[in-house]
């Protein structure tokens, strides 16, 4: 009966436990245990990879094998809050969330992370209430105060052979000759310093202009101080060997881009100059005595506010000691006397258009250039500026009075707009690049010194240096370098013949004086591949070929060709020899035989037919008559050998 009682007891003891909702004890070969420094906060299980991943308190995120509760297999360190949420994706990357609500993403066979997102960059701000990832649109849902969705947007892998100096398009560079560094700036408001002599990446600072792309710079006459233009509508000073800004100049209550700048200095002031989309320009005094960081620019010439630009103002460009001149989106070229604030010249680059079309053209000048050894000769005739403008056109203008306009010409093969020129210290030789990415090379040293020219200047060699748009270009004299960048990332080196030297960010440095470290007779291997590099075909033009003209020039020396042939090539069409044919062949049998082959690399033609002697393909067989045959046959008469080879050869088979 004692017993009995003590089982009605137990029973009844379960009975209040789960009607009270307490646990019963589950059996230890149930269970796996993992225990953990300050606890489990949140955890996620792929069955798939047999993995399991906990975060909590203390900010690390572990991973576990789900039969081995011990040791952690790895370890991910970075959140600086506790571990709200974790899950392991599909492909195998371990998404995280903070309180402080920052975004991971790690990689689980490097335990690295791949992506970080804080609150300021996402957007999310709050207490964090739930978190959700969705696979099928891979986002990551954040309830907080309000509802946020972070959408994954994947990159695809870059190409092992792309080398690129910047993440976002470069929009300027520019070398800094004391102390031989280049400075490149790009769309994504970062600033990079790179060694000239080795290509070597040296420094960077980010946000410039507080994100905003960085769309010129400048440097003060000492070369220590940095002047960058940005699509907030401020001009920057900055200290940039260490990415200090010393100085945020900008007008008041405005924000339009600004397009260019340029350091000037007039009667012994210095100003910073800067021009956009505010069709004024801006002078800022720059003095050492001046401690303010934000500065406001000088008055406006009369002039400007009077008789100056109704567009947007694209370029500047100063000719020491007084001239200035600025170009417009609507074509106009203004020349600016510096010291009065005065208009000298007035010109239109739609004036010289080569054509008329009934599309619309565009008509904005968006580079000029003074050739300073002729501006200072203010008596001559010869034209001291040039400028880009409508239909690819270069334009010579000269800053005498009458007719401004001396020459004009398209440098570019493919009729693309130029968009930026470049010239040698002593105006011999100048540089254009197109839209294209080639660079053309023209002497210009006896061109349009005087009277109107009607044919373009000698041209010397062309290349092509990018695959896209080239918006800066400099000759370095000194070392007879060319520098150049482009929206395609780069920024690159270039001997003054087209010779490639580097592309700044590539894993290779070069020495600058040994030609030997240079890339050359590489060419860059996106350049290489690209369709659009290869050289155009006289047939295709529609010109003659050269052996065309010089076939034709034969027959029209040629007394005996009468001149029914001579007017109507075709009526006496080239006879098409064996040697034509076998060369036609071997084009087409080696076309496909080096798909990547570089330039500079020989052909290997591993396809070459073997030469036995005979006949070829594409040969027809001679014949020939055969004399009848007799049928008796007589044996020869060798007594003058001396011995009987047939008789010979019988005895000895009859022993």
């Amino acid at each position: 009966m004692k017993e009995i009682k003590e089982h009605r007891k137990d029973s009844k003891a379960r009975k209040a436990q789960s009607v009270l909702g307490s646990p019963s004890h589950r059996a230890e070969g149930d269970q796996i245990v993992f225990r953990v420094h300050k606890g489990v906060k949140t955890f996620a299980l792929s069955k798939k990879n047999n993995r399991l991943v906990t975060g909590g308190m203390d900010r690390i995120i572990r991973m576990w094998n789900p039969y081995m509760p011990g040791r952690p297999t790895g370890m991910l360190r970075g959140h600086m809050a506790p571990v709200f949420y974790v899950h392991i994706s599909e492909e195998d990357k371990i998404f995280s969330m903070s309180t402080d609500n920052t975004v991971k993403i790690w990689d689980v066979e490097d335990q690295t992370c791949l992506f970080t997102a804080c609150s300021k960059n996402s957007g999310i701000k709050g207490e964090i209430s739930a978190c959700h990832y969705i696979p099928g649109v891979r986002s990551l849902c954040v309830a907080t105060d309000t509802l946020a969705i972070l959408h994954l947007r994947l990159r695809l892998p870059p190409d092992p052979h792309l080398v690129t100096s910047h993440k976002k398009p470069v929009l300027c560079c520019k070398f800094n000759e004391v102390f031989r560094h280049v400075v490149s700036c790009c769309e994504g408001s970062v600033v990079k310093v790179w060694d000239f002599d080795s290509g070597k990446h040296l420094f960077e600072f980010g946000n410039a202009h507080g994100g905003s792309a960085v769309t010129c710079l400048t440097f003060d006459p000492s070369r220590r101080r940095l002047i960058t233009g940005g699509r907030d509508g401020c001009l920057n000073v900055w200290n940039y060997n260490n990415g200090h800004c010393l100085h945020t100049l900008k007008r008041e209550d405005e924000s339009d881009e600004v397009c260019g700048c340029t350091y000037v200095e007039v009667n012994k002031n210095k100003y910073i100059v800067g021009v956009g989309w505010d069709r004024r320009i801006n002078l800022f005094y720059d003095s050492t005595e001046n401690f303010h960081h934000f500065q406001k620019p000088q008055a406006h010439w009369q002039d400007d506010m009077n008789r100056g630009h109704k567009e947007d103002i694209l370029c500047i460009a100063q000719c020491p000691p007084t001239l200035l001149a600025t170009s417009s989106y609507d074509g106009e070229i203004i020349v600016w006397n510096m010291i009065s604030g005065h208009i000298c010249h007035k010109f239109h680059a739609s004036v010289a258009a080569a054509s008329v079309s009934t599309k619309p053209v565009d008509a904005s000048v968006s580079r000029v250039i003074f050739l300073k050894t002729r501006a200072v000769k203010f008596e001559s005739a010869a034209a001291s500026l040039v400028s880009n403008g409508p239909q690819g056109h270069l334009y010579f203008w000269s800053l005498r009075t009458g007719d401004p306009l001396i020459a004009s010409f398209a440098p570019s093969r493919g009729k693309s707009l130029i968009t930026s020129i470049a010239v040698t210290a002593d105006d011999s030789y100048l540089y254009a690049a197109d839209e294209d990415g080639y660079v053309y090379v023209h002497d210009i040293k006896d061109y349009a010194l005087q009277d109107p020219e009607q044919e373009a200047p000698k041209y010397v060699n062309h290349w092509r240096a990018h695959l896209n748009l080239v918006p800066s270009l400099e000759v370095i004299d000194e070392e007879n370098i060319l520098l150049s960048c482009s929206t395609d990332r780069t920024v690159r080196l270039w001997s003054l013949d087209g010779e490639y030297i580097g592309t700044f960010g590539q894993a290779e440095p070069w020495e600058i004086f040994t030609p030997s470290s240079w890339k050359h007779p590489m060419v860059p291997y996106e350049i290489l591949i690209d369709p659009q590099s290869m050289p155009i075909h006289p047939v295709l033009e529609g010109k003659p070929s050269d052996s065309q003209l010089t076939e034709q020039e034969k027959r029209t020396q040629d007394p005996a060709t009468p001149k029914e042939a001579i007017s109507n090539p075709r009526l006496s069409p080239a006879p098409v020899t064996s040697e034509d044919i076998q060369d036609e062949i071997s084009k087409r049998l080696y076309a496909n035989t080096s798909s990547r082959r570089l330039k500079h690399e020989r052909s290997k033609l591993l396809n070459r037919r073997v030469s036995h002697g005979g006949p070829n393909t594409y040969r027809t067989i001679n014949y020939y008559e055969i004399d009848s045959f007799p049928g008796n046959c007589r044996k020869p008469d060798l007594s003058l050998l001396g011995t009987d080879i047939f008789s010979a050869n019988y005895k000895g088979a009859a022993e």
